[in-house]
């Protein structure tokens, strides 16, 4: 998928690139594999501003993505690619042998005509979707399930790929995105190949009003208001750091940069081999 830039003839068009959505084949949803997404503009039923910079933005109509691919067996055939509002990846329509239609996220080489399947007799290509103990070690996968049956979870966005490592004791080890190297229950199912849209990253959004179409509202920064105001407020000019004494904190005074944010111990950490900076974990 190529990216578009364009001439400056405004200050905006400067530096805006858009996706030129040439991979798209059909422009208008499956009626009944969408609902309409209920903007909140980050308010809880009492109407209080529970999630700030939330406001605004476009409507949009969420897909109903089968991240399960649960019929197993049953041939589908691609019939369209088309885009998804609420995620970076393209999404592909199928079409099962029974008159079923179901979304799934699209990888790279999935087109229109392509025959598709799932489960464990399922031959190891692009888009078909197997438990991790039939997959071939070395091969990249997306749509990773790290509980059996609950429906891929993580390696969903554009361009992103896990890497199966290698198998041991109803385990495979799996190298993430991020670089976090993770055990997870052989009996999860994954989906073949790389997730598509791999240009989404040199998406420049190049101005504030395509930001508000996504329903992401400006806040202000910190460093900017008075003391009354906020804990990194005030000060005699511009400062970057706080001041050079203070440390940075939200609104509500607790440390905000800098802090470790997962547990130190997690029930989780058994299955992490490897972290995402490269070290070893060490569990407890």
């Amino acid at each position: 998928m190529p990216v578009k830039s364009f001439r400056p003839l405004t200050p905006s068009t400067r530096y805006i690139t858009i996706a030129d959505f040439s991979d798209i084949t059909k422009t208008k949803p499956e009626k009944a594999l969408v609902y309409t997404r209920k903007k909140s503009g980050g308010r809880n039923a009492y109407g209080r501003v529970t999630a700030r910079g939330i406001g605004g933005g476009h409507k949009q109509k969420i897909r109903i993505v089968d991240f399960k691919r649960s019929k197993h067996g049953v041939e589908a055939t691609v019939i369209a690619i088309e885009y998804d509002p609420m995620r970076s990846a393209r999404l592909a329509l199928l079409e099962y042998k029974d008159g079923e239609k179901a979304y799934i996220i699209a990888p790279v080489g999935v087109v229109v005509g392509l025959k598709l399947s799932s489960g464990p007799t399922a031959p190891p290509e692009v888009g078909n979707a197997l438990p991790l103990k039939s997959i071939p070690v070395g091969i990249h996968i997306h749509n990773l399930e790290l509980t059996p049956g609950r429906g891929g979870q993580i390696v969903r966005s554009a361009g992103g790929a896990a890497t199966l490592m290698s198998r041991d004791e109803g385990y495979a080890q799996i190298r993430l995105p991020s670089g976090e190297i993770r055990k997870i229950n052989e009996e999860c199912y994954a989906t073949i190949g790389q997730v598509g849209n791999t240009e989404h990253e040199n998406v420049i959004l190049g101005k504030a009003g395509r930001t508000r179409h996504r329903g992401h509202r400006g806040i202000t920064r910190g460093v900017a208001k008075n003391p009354v105001d906020h804990p990194n407020g005030g000060g005699q000019g511009k400062s970057k750091s706080g001041g050079g004494w203070q440390q940075l904190m939200s609104p509500w005074g607790r440390v905000a940069k800098g802090g470790k944010t997962r547990a130190k111990y997690k029930y989780s950490n058994r299955f992490i081999v490897v972290k995402r900076n490269g070290l070893p974990m060490k569990n407890k």
